[in-house]
């Protein structure tokens, strides 16, 4: 609402914002944010710890994803065997030969594609194999 001057006859309008409700909005909001800033937890992630395995397990299958995002299987280490993805669930139950606890890692060069080694454990989780896991350097 503008003000309003008048200086002898002639009256006119005074074209100045008044400044002093925004301000006081604003302080308020201050003090709002203040009190408020302390109470807000922050996303914390607990990151799970790798730890070293009591003993080796006897027989373990590695899936190995190369940069041109091939698979291979290789079971304790030997050669690695090339499979087709969609015959991947098939063939690591067989070599598991029934035993669910028959661990699987995969291994994956640092570039190939994330996708890649999720649909791998998408395959295998849906088709019943328990124990996947990836493998990983220690160290830096």
């Amino acid at each position: 609402m503008a003000a309003v001057v008048s200086r002898g006859r002639r009256r006119r309008a005074m074209g100045e914002i008044n400044m002093v409700p925004f301000i006081d909005v604003m302080l308020v909001l201050l003090i709002i944010f203040m009190v408020s800033a302390p109470l807000i937890t922050t996303g914390m992630v607990e990151l799970p710890s790798v730890g070293k395995a009591a003993q080796k397990p006897e027989k373990v299958i590695e899936i190995v994803v190369g940069t041109d995002e091939r698979f291979k299987l290789r079971v304790n280490g030997g050669d690695p065997q090339p499979v087709n993805f969609n015959q991947l669930a098939a063939r690591v139950k067989q070599l598991q030969d029934g035993n669910a606890q028959v661990p699987v890692v995969i291994s994956a060069d640092k570039a190939v594609k994330y996708e890649q080694v999720v649909k791998a454990m998408d395959t295998l989780q849906r088709n019943g194999v328990q124990r996947v896991g990836l493998a990983v350097r220690q160290g830096g």
